[in-house]
């Protein structure tokens, strides 16, 4: 997809860069020796994700050290995929929004959305023992606000079934078939390991409402504003980042 950045996004820019960070240095990337390799390095990543994930059973029972995984598990990523999936989608969509929003009101937005939809799936799963990890439900808000922010922003999409060819569709349109893919995912999702589809609809709804009673006396920026301003584009792929965001641990699918 193709969408105008904002040209001043620090918070943004810092949570893909702390995400990488913690990435690089995690057992999945395998940059880092100290988690040795084989069966060593897969036990290394499961209490990794254990750790810092989020676990319904173990949240829901109270469990004082699973009380700040809803906001660790933000941070954590499975796979190179996972990550720079993820990362793209915060990249394109996540700068207007924090621009429109402002520094500290996009940030304490992106933290809270991105708990609660965990905190959503940890209830609609209580007695799960996999871990969640992955940024995708704070993103997927993050989508959903911008829907409401900028609905005629102009998103080129590339959709397999269409032959890979770049479309150009509004955001209005693109956005609500995407939150309609997850919410339909949703409904078959499994216990076991893959996707949190469930994560990705609280999270867009939550974002979608936030910004529409917040910014609800207030216009959205009409894309061609922000580019007579001069304000640059940035693209990614469909179905490549939120879509196949927050996961359960080890044996996640791209």
């Amino acid at each position: 997809m193709r969408a105008l950045r904002g040209r001043s996004a620090p918070v943004t820019y810092g949570l893909i860069g702390l995400c990488c960070v913690v990435f690089l240095l995690g057992p999945a990337s395998g940059f880092n020796p100290g988690y040795g390799t084989g069966e060593r390095l897969l036990a290394a990543q499961r209490a990794y994700y254990d750790h810092w994930g989020v676990i319904p059973a173990r949240l829901l029972d109270g469990d004082p050290a699973a009380a700040i995984t809803p906001a660790t598990s933000l941070f954590i990523h499975g796979s190179w995929v996972h990550l720079l999936g993820n990362m793209l989608f915060l990249h394109v969509f996540g700068a207007m929004a924090e621009e429109r929003m402002g520094h500290i009101e996009f940030g304490l937005f992106y933290l809270g959305c991105g708990c609660v939809a965990m905190f959503a799936y940890a209830v609609a799963h209580a007695d799960s023992g996999q871990s969640l990890v992955g940024a995708s439900g704070a993103i997927s808000a993050v989508l959903g606000g911008f829907l409401h922010l900028f609905p005629r922003a102009r998103v080129t999409s590339v959709f397999p079934f269409l032959l890979f060819l770049p479309l150009r569709f509004p955001a209005w349109l693109v956005l609500p078939f995407w939150a309609t893919l997850q919410w339909l995912a949703a409904r078959q999702e499994t216990r076991g390991p893959g996707v949190a589809y469930l994560a990705h609809v609280v999270g867009f709804s939550l974002g979608f409402l936030y910004a529409w009673a917040r910014f609800a006396r207030t216009k959205g920026i009409h894309p061609a504003e922000a580019e007579a301003e001069g304000e640059a584009e940035g693209e990614t792929e469909a179905g490549s980042a939120a879509g196949d965001g927050a996961r359960s641990h080890v044996d996640e699918r791209p």
